[in-house]
């Protein structure tokens, strides 16, 4: 009997994609080995990772000045790597309070700038989305969460950032790949694969090329998204 989980954990996976994960985690393309042994640096491996970031590429129609970055640590690392990449010292951001996962965000770029909770929903049980929230002048982004697993309400429009200094910054770890998506109108969109994407492991980051380039202060280097993306 198959049991299919419709929990907000991980992902449905389609029964070919199922046996051929364990066919190749006992040889790989005729090579005599399992994927699992093989060097992340050889041939076969960055080919399935080029095709990977290429599928990817090709269903959200991703404009090529996007990098896509494949990353460890969860969409929770997100909630600090952000603000350390991309706010300046001193510098401030906007957030919107929908639910679970938005409230650690704040938690965490608290911790490293100023947090402008333009919105929320908290009193309520965050049983809605707020709406014309008023932004901050001198704040570098808003960040939102698409969709709120635990509270059941989702963004059907995305806000409009209020000035083309400032972008748009999503978390769309519940509903990436469920719908088309306008990639330009965010400067970053993050979300774990443990949704609709795969198997818990890796976290998806896709970032306007020109934000890779952000140096604002001294941050560790595996933090740093100019780490990843120069190597691919």
């Amino acid at each position: 009997m198959k049991i299919y989980n419709f929990s907000a954990g991980p992902a449905c996976l389609p029964d070919a994609v199922l046996s051929a994960a364990s066919e190749a985690s006992q040889e790989y393309q005729n090579s005599g080995m399992s994927i699992l042994e093989m060097s992340h640096r050889s041939k076969s491996v960055v080919s399935l990772f080029n095709e990977t970031s290429d599928n990817l590429r090709s269903l959200l129609s991703i404009p090529s000045n996007y990098h896509i970055l494949w990353l460890q640590g969860g969409a929770s690392t997100q909630f600090s790597m952000i603000p350390l990449n991309l706010l300046p010292e001193g510098g401030s951001a906007d957030y919107i309070e929908t639910g679970a996962w938005s409230s650690k965000a704040i938690t965490e770029c608290a911790k490293v700038a100023n947090v402008n909770v333009i919105g929320s929903s908290k009193k309520s049980n965050f049983s809605f989305i707020p709406k014309n929230c008023e932004q901050n002048i001198d704040s570098s982004y808003l960040h939102i969460t698409s969709n709120n697993t635990i509270y059941g309400t989702q963004y059907k429009e995305y806000p409009q950032v209020d000035n083309p200094d400032k972008f748009l910054v999503v978390d769309m770890s519940s509903d990436i790949l469920s719908k088309p998506v306008n990639v330009s109108e965010f400067g970053l969109i993050y979300a774990g694969a443990q949704k609709n994407m795969g198997p818990a492991g890796v976290t998806l980051v896709i970032i306007r090329k020109d934000l890779i380039d952000s140096n604002f202060r001294d941050v560790p280097t595996m933090m740093r998204y100019k780490t990843h993306s120069s190597k691919d």
